[in-house]
């Protein structure tokens, strides 16, 4: 398998070319384009219960779409539902867990399922489970605008907005707790609940947030009165 991508940071575009016979998971909608000798198939990867709980856990499509070349080369375009940045993470045994919405597309080989998140209800209003990547092949993820990854040393403590957390790597330690030193100051200062991660590990930032983006756009929505 080989990619491109390209419109970074703010309309990325992923070009995945795949070899005869080689085959590509991708979440629902996000086909832009492929070539006449590409078959698509859609399952419910994991059989019904793995299904069921990305759709009912993880936030994602029960079903995923499967992409294969037959016979010859074959090229998929896919491209995310919101405006943003597709990064690939090539996978060598790591785990990786994601947003719901994150997950773009992934090699076969990569196993993708629902993990509590902890009572502590990591991305806030985005739920209290997150998706678990793990194996080995490339991964794409992609973000609400451009995407910034922040690498974290033993024992470096890192606050990001839980709105703008895209993924992290596994063995980070984190907390959810307000951005501010109180309650107060959180609502004062129009921030809200923040994530507090402690290295050794990467996490991964969208630099927008679509709560933000909501807060803005629903109060402009005209009315029924209207």
């Amino acid at each position: 398998m080989q990619y491109r991508i390209l419109h970074q940071p703010s309309y990325a575009l992923a070009i995945v070319e795949l070899e005869p016979g080689e085959e590509l998971q991708a979440e629902p909608g996000a086909l832009v384009s492929m070539s006449g000798n590409v078959s698509l198939q859609a399952e419910a990867r994991g059989g019904l219960l793995g299904a069921l709980s990305r759709s009912l856990l993880g936030g994602e499509s029960f079903f995923t779409s499967r992409y294969r070349a037959d016979g010859a080369r074959g090229e998929v375009m896919l491209a995310p539902a919101l405006p943003g940045d597709i990064t690939v993470l090539e996978l060598a045994g790591e785990v990786v867990y994601l947003k719901s919405g994150a997950y773009l597309a992934g090699a076969t080989t990569l196993t993708v399922d629902a993990r509590w998140g902890g009572a502590r209800g990591f991305f806030g209003s985005g739920g209290l489970f997150l998706l678990r990547v793990a194996g080995h092949g490339a991964l794409f993820i992609n973000s609400y605008g451009a995407l910034h990854r922040k690498d974290l040393a033993p024992g470096q403590r890192y606050v990001v907005d839980t709105g703008h957390v895209v993924a992290f790597t596994d063995g980070m330690a984190f907390q959810v707790r307000t951005a501010g030193s109180g309650l107060f100051s959180s609502i004062a200062s129009g921030e809200g609940l923040a994530c507090e991660f402690t290295g050794p590990g990467t996490v991964y930032i969208q630099t927008r947030s679509e709560a933000s983006l909501l807060s803005w756009l629903i109060p402009k929505l005209p009315s029924r009165r209207e």
